[in-house]
């Protein structure tokens, strides 16, 4: 065979794809929910769900229009609302860059949320040794009802927020929701980095005792020493009312029957008026 054949011919040596991700922005802000609330963070929110509550403050997550691929948002400018667009999907260098680039001034960490951020594990578990070595730990926001994709960082991962999710007060009926916050409750237990998890329940008008009373006995059996933040729902979309302070008190009185570390804040980052 001569040199000519033998070039046109010849398989081409793979080259292996960079992972992408669907980003709906990257900024720098204060973490205004459950117990690392007040902290400074790089949020880094991801396209995708896999619920949709009805109370969900963040629409632009769940539903893809039709056509190409709408880009994200990057903020220029620590804290600025400054935005420059991030083409989709986003290739982990150009997410790595976003990220590290707002980094630059004092942050407590990166916040994985969305949407739900588990949804893009693979994509994270490139993702994360990237921050780390830059000296950027990581905080999981999760519905907790993925827990084989938490399998795949939860070595990677310091902290994690979990949410309950009861049906009542998501308007999502997922029939197996406590089995599946048991088995993630339970793969962050058994990972070898032993990351900080906490709870938070998005308390509605619906709320059902029933159900509630579900979560918090899951959440005492798996984790006795549980950190449970009750947050009233924020009105937003189809919800109008959010639970009375009086409300509240009695959930907490019920929580506190199964829990002694529970706590009610509202959204800190919306009295804020922050992103």
């Amino acid at each position: 065979m001569d040199v000519l054949t033998h070039l046109t011919t010849a398989p081409k040596p793979l080259v292996a794809r960079q992972p992408t991700a669907r980003v709906v922005e990257v900024f720098s802000s204060i973490q205004g929910e459950a117990e690392l609330i007040g902290v400074r963070q790089v949020f880094l929110r991801f396209f995708g769900c896999n619920l949709r509550c009805e109370w969900c403050d963040s629409p632009e997550t769940l539903t893809a229009p039709k056509g190409p691929l709408l880009p994200g948002r990057v903020e220029r400018t620590p804290g600025h609302a400054d935005f420059r667009q991030l083409p989709n999907p986003a290739p982990l260098e150009a997410v790595v860059e976003a990220v590290l680039g707002l980094a630059r001034v004092p942050h407590h960490s990166v916040s994985l949320t969305g949407g739900e951020p588990l949804l893009h594990a693979r994509f994270l578990q490139q993702l994360l040794p990237e921050l780390s070595a830059a000296g950027l730990p990581s905080y999981l926001e999760s519905n907790g009802l993925l827990p084989g994709h938490l399998e795949r960082i939860v070595d990677q991962v310091k902290w994690i927020s979990m949410d309950l999710k009861p049906p009542s007060c998501t308007g999502d009926p997922l029939a197996d929701w406590l089995e599946r916050h048991r088995a993630f409750i339970r793969v962050a237990a058994a990972a070898s980095t032993r990351p900080r998890l906490f709870l938070k329940l998005i308390v509605g008008t619906e709320a059902d005792e029933a159900e509630l009373r579900a979560a918090f006995r899951l959440a005492a059996e798996e984790i006795p020493a549980a950190s449970l933040t009750l947050q009233p729902v924020t009105p937003v979309g189809v919800v109008r009312h959010a639970p009375t302070m009086n409300e509240m008190l009695h959930w907490h009185e019920i929580a506190s029957e199964y829990l002694s570390e529970v706590r009610i804040i509202p959204q800190m980052h919306k009295l804020m008026n922050v992103l």
